[in-house]
């Protein structure tokens, strides 16, 4: 691999980060129910490939899950070992694992499940945003276990009611003063 040019690199440094911004982003949005962030995650006219769940216009996909994701129980997304493989100024491959957990319920009974995926997306540059073109996921494993939330057995916290708990948008910190 040869190092760009200086300035090339630098802009590339720059490119590198609105790139991830946009993964972090696009977690929060499912994490958080914030279908309006998901949506600006893609290009008006993207691809979703979702390993087997979906495959169509990306738009279609985040119209599906909005009905879902208000609903979803914990939602956490974890993005972890991006790699960006510029195509050009305005065109990257992008690698990325999402480790996502989720607390759900099926037949009253509640479990957590852990779930590895990878996200390879083509992300392009259009008047200055960067966003997904296409996306294609796959997944590599799951995990599930019954649901025990002890707080380190009440060594991290004695009283787990006291504590300030994520939520869907608007009720998250996030969004309130």
């Amino acid at each position: 691999m040869t190092t760009p040019a200086l300035p090339e690199a630098v802009q590339q440094l720059l490119d590198r980060q609105q790139i991830e911004d946009v993964l972090t982003r696009y977690s929060r949005g499912a994490d958080r129910a914030d279908v309006d962030l998901l949506r600006g995650c893609y290009h008006d006219d993207a691809t979703e490939d979702h390993g087997g769940v979906f495959k169509g216009a990306a738009r279609d996909y985040v119209d599906q899950i909005a009905t879902i994701l208000p609903r979803a129980g914990i939602l956490n997304h974890l993005v972890t070992n991006v790699l960006v493989e510029f195509a050009g100024p305005a065109e990257a491959r992008v690698e990325a694992q999402i480790l996502t957990f989720a607390r759900m319920k099926k037949d009253g009974e509640k479990f957590d499940t852990l779930t590895l995926a990878r996200a390879v997306d083509r992300f392009e540059k259009r008047e200055g945003r960067w966003a997904i073109s296409a996306r294609r996921v796959c997944f590599e494993w799951n995990h599930e276990m019954p649901m025990r939330e002890t707080w380190g057995r009440g060594l991290m916290v004695a009283d787990p009611t006291l504590l300030v708990r994520g939520g869907k948008r608007p009720n998250d910190i996030l969004y309130r003063d």
